[in-house]
């Protein structure tokens, strides 16, 4: 999306543009260098936006339009509905966007761009500011002069153009042809202006109007046209990116909403906060869990449960020895004190094992605070190492699915048709959806307040998990030709019975989102 005058087409990896080439001289559109707050001018050139599928590229005409429920639990919900579009599918809709909205304002289209991304690509948000009779204010707080003005008296204009003029960057001596620059007629050579874009793209992350004539590496360029792509993306509320690794899909929804959206790429996600599908906890718990995970929040919970602090100046203290009389190598304090009681050693003398100082109040509140203290790195690692185990299992679900296919085939040579050992796949995605919900289960029970609805959810989960090992270990098994309706029906058996749990479970909990039953635990 650039100015330009002779027409040539340039693909780069997918991102077909076409666009015009001009002398870049005294309507160009790039910033000035050194000084990022200044207004920027585009000039009288228009941007002609070309379809991708015009341009060169594939037009996608199977739009893949999909449904999934919204919390998974088998409730007849109404289908939340997302496309799954590709790089050209996405700058299509972006082209789209800019028409619609330069249909009303008429106003060239890489401006019209720059003001879409000011208001995150809300067009109602744009329409209203532009129609409230104060058009220039919203063109400054954009950084874009109004291109209904007329331009200002450029500083060079008068200089002879076959006279050698001094870069005021570099101080080389060129022609006044080979010199451009904004509207307010400071110019500088193409070589200043390239190396100054050059930086702001590669290494800023720069996405703002840029000419690309300036620009002659071909990976400056293609980094513009991502940036470009993906600030549309990240600025509109109704698009987000597959969070797959090497995925280059994004997701179209009709509103935000903490749903559930699968990729092309098999990869399901949350679709407001991007992490993968957690139900049945909240994405405000699911963030604070996994900050809780990431930082150094526990180490302090550690040092708090494994060391005391000297009574006197509070340096925090490891006991190293056998010995309870504690001396605080802190040089300006020195104090001696129980370790037991962090009372004074003086009153101990050498009868310290008859201490009697247990049940003062500071002693017994220091001892409280550090069983305080320990208690809570218990409760955390309880649920933190059952959070962890599910996540192990399924990171192992490729070779879970490689022995099954073997299973199935082994099955298959004891006459039994494709159709008849499709259960065991069947099993294995629901084995693979209980351990899912059974580690954000983890998650949503370590901020959760004991009260009777929670210990309704503990018996549901502690029955799920049970059935869900059950199945596990069916799985397992080696089969032979004895065992093989035994097992079939076994396994049928339990993975609709963990189906049937796990449904449960997830409707209780979102019963209680509805009716406001739950009590949480803030940090």
């Amino acid at each position: 999306l650039t100015i330009f005058q002779k027409k040539q087409t340039s693909t780069y990896e997918g991102y077909n543009y076409d666009f015009d080439e001009d002398e870049c001289s005294e309507d160009s559109g790039a910033e000035e260098p050194g000084d990022d707050d200044d207004t920027l001018e585009l000039g009288d050139d228009e941007v002609e936006l070309v379809d991708p599928a015009e341009a060169g590229g594939e037009r996608d005409e199977g739009l893949e339009t999909l449904g999934g429920s919204g919390h998974g639990t088998g409730q007849e919900e109404e289908d939340y509905r997302f496309e799954v579009l590709t790089a050209e599918q996405i700058l299509q809709h972006m082209v789209e966007c800019i028409r619609e909205v330069n249909e009303v304002i008429q106003n060239p289209a890489t401006i019209t761009r720059i003001l879409l991304s000011h208001f995150n690509w809300d067009r109602e948000k744009l329409m209203e500011r532009y129609f409230d009779g104060n058009v220039d204010k919203l063109f400054s707080e954009c950084h874009v002069i109004n291109p209904c003005k007329k331009s200002r008296t450029r500083l060079m204009s008068t200089r002879s153009a076959a006279q050698d003029l001094p870069c005021q960057i570099c101080y080389l001596n060129y022609p006044n042809s080979y010199f451009t620059g904004l509207e307010c007629g400071h110019k500088f050579c193409m070589q200043c202006w390239g190396d100054y874009l050059t930086t702001k793209i590669i290494e800023e992350g720069m996405g703002q109007v840029v000419v690309l004539r300036l620009i002659t590496d071909s990976k400056v360029k293609l980094k513009y046209q991502h940036l470009i792509t993906n600030s549309f993306v990240e600025c509109n509320r109704l698009l987000k990116w597959c969070p797959a690794p090497d995925c280059h899909h994004v997701v179209k929804v009709q509103y935000p909403d903490a749903k559930p959206v699968r990729c092309k790429c098999g990869r399901q996600f949350c679709f407001n906060c991007g992490e993968n599908w957690h139900d049945p906890v909240k994405c405000k718990w699911l963030r604070k869990w996994i900050k809780k995970c990431d930082d150094d929040s526990e180490t302090s919970n550690w040092i708090a449960a494994n060391t005391k602090e000297c009574p006197k100046c509070h340096v925090t203290i490891e006991k190293d020895g056998g010995c309870n009389h504690m001396v605080c190598r802190n040089q300006s304090c020195k104090a001696e004190f129980c370790w037991v009681c962090l009372g004074p050693w003086e009153p101990h003398g050498s009868a310290w094992y008859n201490c009697n100082r247990y049940n003062e109040d500071d002693a017994k509140a220091a001892r409280d605070a550090q069983e305080r203290s320990r208690a809570m790195l218990q409760r955390y690692l309880f649920y933190c190492n059952r959070y962890m185990n599910h996540m192990q299992s399924l990171r192992f679900e490729h070779k879970l699915y490689a022995g099954v296919k073997a299973k199935m085939e082994e099955m298959q040579q004891h006459n039994m048709s494709w159709i008849e050992v499709q259960f065991l796949k069947k099993a294995v995605d629901v084995l693979c959806q209980c351990r899912s919900t059974l580690m954000f289960t983890y998650v949503f029970a370590f901020y959760l307040k004991k009260n009777n609805q929670s210990i309704i959810f503990e018996n549901n989960q502690a029955d799920l998990e049970n059935c869900t090992e059950t199945l596990s270990g069916y799985l397992e098994r080696d089969i032979s030709q004895d065992s093989l309706q035994d097992i079939k029906q076994k396994v049928q058996d339990k993975y609709r019975y963990c189906e049937s749990r796990r449904r449960v479970l997830l409707q209780h909990v979102h019963e209680g989102y509805e009716k406001d039953q739950w009590e949480y635990i803030e940090d």
